[in-house]
């Protein structure tokens, strides 16, 4: 465990494992996750790596965020559901000190990919994939 990363890497996992089942539960989330997600333990390897990275320093996570996000089915509103519950899971999971910075984190990734995959605005300015 590296140092000020209290639980770990088992911390960091019950905190996307709580996220997963919540969001699975969630009326708008769940059917976008179940609709990408096939294998949902290497799944859960990746994400957990990301976070462990985020919270603690680790270089587990060695892949793009964003990209893998581009290809999903959702509308904007979703990302208020996906914050929602990550903030409820990371706040559940973590000390507070890593729940602090991981939903800064979310919170700065939601914005940014909210742009990068709604660039435009459509007719009664809602943000849209396409012009």
């Amino acid at each position: 465990m590296a140092p000020g990363c209290p639980g770990g890497l088992a911390t960091v996992e019950r905190m996307v494992r709580l996220f997963y089942e919540r969001a699975l539960a969630d009326e708008m989330l769940g059917p976008i996750f179940r609709a990408a997600i096939h294998d949902w333990e290497p799944h859960i390897a990746v994400v957990r790596d990301f976070w462990s990275g985020v919270l603690h320093g680790t270089e587990r996570y060695q892949g793009n965020p964003f990209a893998p996000h581009t290809r999903l089915l959702f509308e904007p509103e979703a990302f208020d559901h996906w914050l929602s519950v990550f903030e409820r899971a990371a706040r559940d999971a973590l000390s507070q000190q890593d729940a602090d910075k991981a939903v800064h984190v979310a919170r700065h990734m939601a914005e940014s990919f909210k742009v990068g995959i709604f660039p435009f605005t459509d007719a009664d300015g809602r943000p849209s994939r396409k012009p």
